[in-house]
């Protein structure tokens, strides 16, 4: 009976974190170059328990459900005409490289704009990188073009050209905060990668599968948890008349 609930509390777990995953994805349906997670989990089965020489049953293995990560769905997102110049979708596998307070971060997120100090900046406000490092503009530049290989231009002006990133297992990439990631290995160049100015990338979540998803690990939750109050009941049944009959 205790094998019951232990099972049962394994498959909770993993469907209370696949919920968390499935919430986290719906609420940056709207967010620019966002990459949907998905939980994956697997069988485990706990070895026979250990015997001594007086006593051998026939034990058998028991299967938990245990959690083997949530691994990133790097499929591209809608691109989104947006006719401004500076926004940028990429075209192949390949990240941005933006500069926060933390340090060098990865994104997809291609909504450029000018900041106060005519430094080129995504939509979240981290400054864009460039091969030459950062770009900047001044006041008389003229107005900024963005080539397919991702050079930038202002007017006649060659302004440098965006460090397009890949990664050769892109499951390296954590989450460094919505459209951000940072990574436990060093990036490689992204050559065969393409910008498309005028064009930003929207996140890759299909909120109708979310939500159909959300529905189905609501159900088996509550049908496990349902598992979990019989077994308990059956429990105290057996417990009670256990002591009325001594």
């Amino acid at each position: 009976m205790e094998n019951v609930l232990l099972v049962a509390l394994s498959r909770q777990m993993v469907l209370r974190r696949e919920m968390d995953v499935i919430a986290n994805n719906v609420a940056n349906v709207t967010t620019n170059g966002f990459k949907r997670r998905m939980a994956n989990s697997a069988e485990f089965q706990m070895p026979v328990a250990s015997t001594d020489t007086f006593r051998r049953g026939n034990d058998r293995r028991v299967s938990f459900v245990v959690d083997r990560g949530t691994p990133l769905d790097l499929s591209a997102g809608t691109l989104e005409p947006t006719n401004n110049p500076m926004d940028v979708a990429i075209q192949g596998d390949a990240f941005f490289v933006v500069q926060t307070p933390q340090g060098e971060r990865f994104t997809r997120n291609g909504a450029m704009m000018l900041n106060s100090n005519g430094e080129m900046v995504t939509s979240d406000g981290h400054r864009v990188v460039g091969e030459q490092g950062p770009f900047q503009f001044t006041s008389t530049d003229g107005p900024i073009s963005i080539a397919a290989d991702g050079t930038v231009s202002a007017g006649n002006v060659t302004r440098g050209k965006f460090r397009l990133v890949r990664f050769a297992n892109p499951q390296v990439l954590e989450n460094a905060g919505a459209n951000l990631f940072t990574a436990r290995a060093q990036p490689e160049p992204a050559t065969l990668a393409r910008v498309q100015s005028g064009y930003v990338e929207r996140s890759n979540v299909k909120p109708v599968l979310e939500i159909s998803r959300m529905i189905e690990v609501n159900r088996a939750y509550q049908s496990v948890a349902g598992l979990v109050s019989r077994t308990d009941e059956v429990r105290k049944t057996a417990i009670q008349r256990l002591g009325e009959s001594i």
